[in-house]
């Protein structure tokens, strides 16, 4: 009896110690392949958020760059504009069938009349006078003689912007069949006047005759703060001109005979 305790306990021990061995060597094949899992997935963690983040930094960098390209046009096309301008010079023999003045300056009006009067059109448009504004009036801050106004100087009166100008002398030439215009106004506005020109008169000749007062300094903008104020405030809304997807609005316009006692009412279609 007491060798068969024995016997069953050497069994049991050897038993045990099989299943021990058994699990071990389960263990030790399945610590690979858990090890592996496991650091797949810490890699999956660490590159996962990395990618995401460099994404980002590339996409950042991306409309960065774009940007600064985009500011670098804008500024240089800026300074292009401003130096066109301030190196702009008038004909020195400008002739056409007739003449337009957008206001906004004594000088623009006082060198129209003088191209006027020098036989350099055959008509003058005033375009934007105000409608208190009398003929009497312009004729004193001008200084210029009545006959001139008596026989050939328009004035329109319901132009309040640039492309109002532009409908304005449109319906001007087209009502005297002129095919060319001379154009005054100063010379900062003028790109911007003849875009508007252009897009309601496509098929008259335009000779640009730019005014530059002499306090605005615009050859030496770059020194004046002011000036390039003006000159860039211009320039943007050349751009916005300059893009525009559709021409001026149409409306009545009102063009006045001066010195004849009569008036014509053209309503634009």
């Amino acid at each position: 009896m007491r060798v068969s305790s024995a016997a069953a306990r050497i069994w049991y021990d050897g038993a045990m110690t099989s299943r021990s061995q058994e699990r071990t060597a389960e263990e030790t094949r399945a610590a690979p392949a858990a090890e592996r899992r496991a650091e797949e997935r810490r890699v999956f963690e660490r590159r996962a958020p990395g990618g995401a983040r460099r994404a980002v930094l590339r996409l950042v960098a991306a409309v960065t760059a774009a940007a600064a390209v985009v500011v670098a046009v804008f500024l240089g096309g800026f300074v292009v504009f401003a130096v066109a301008v301030s190196i702009a010079d008038v004909p020195a023999t400008p002739q056409a069938d007739g003449i337009v003045a957008l206001t906004g300056g004594r000088d623009r009006v006082a060198e129209a009349i003088d191209l006027l009067a020098a036989g350099r059109g055959r008509r003058l448009l005033i375009s934007g006078v105000h409608p208190q504004t009398r003929a009497i009036d312009i004729e004193k801050q001008t200084e210029s003689g009545h006959d001139v106004f008596a026989c050939c100087v328009d004035l329109g009166r319901t132009a309040l912007t640039t492309a109002g100008n532009a409908a304005e002398a449109a319906d001007w030439v087209r009502t005297h069949g002129f095919s060319s215009l001379i154009v005054v106004t100063s010379a900062y506005h003028m790109p911007r006047s003849l875009i508007e020109l252009e897009r309601a008169l496509p098929g008259v000749a335009k000779v640009p005759y730019p005014i530059a007062r002499a306090d605005l300094n615009l050859e030496t903008w770059f020194l004046h703060p002011q000036t390039a104020k003006l000159l860039f405030r211009e320039y943007v809304k050349y751009i916005v001109a300059r893009f525009a997807l559709s021409g001026p609005p149409k409306a009545a316009t009102v063009v006045a005979g001066v010195g004849v006692g009569e008036g014509r009412r053209a309503i634009l279609p």
